[in-house]
């Protein structure tokens, strides 16, 4: 290892042309998730990133979120309107310049996708 790169570390300069992109990506990331951590399923008190029910956040260089999610059934009450939602809460996050949801059904959503936050609040824990 260099003694710029080092130096450069320790200042807190990207060493590389692209690692402010990089962080810059997981930032915005970081700020989706947060975004999708404020909406819950109308049925279960848990927000939809805690029970699984998100796949995964895909962001490109130009700020294009594609999120893959699920929901419970199929059959769920909010099974038109909770992609909707999530669509519109995403593109409002700063940095977010377009976005879309990709709703699957495989794998299907069981409890195993809860995350530990959710099983301690829904009191399987």
């Amino acid at each position: 290892m260099s003694d710029t790169f080092l130096d450069e570390f320790l200042e807190g300069e990207p060493a590389q042309a692209g690692a402010e992109s990089i962080a810059a990506e997981g930032n915005l990331k970081d700020r989706v998730i947060d975004e999708l951590k404020t909406i819950y399923d109308p049925e279960i008190p848990v927000n939809i990133y805690e029970l699984g029910l998100i796949y995964d956040v895909d962001l490109d260089d130009d700020g294009k979120a594609m999120i893959t999610m699920t929901l419970t059934t199929p059959m769920c009450p909010v099974a038109e309107s909770m992609p909707g939602e999530v669509e519109d809460k995403v593109r409002g996050v700063d940095g977010v310049t377009e976005a879309k949801v990709d709703l699957v059904w495989e794998p299907p959503w069981d409890m195993s996708k809860l995350s530990e936050a959710a099983k301690l609040e829904l009191g399987m824990l």
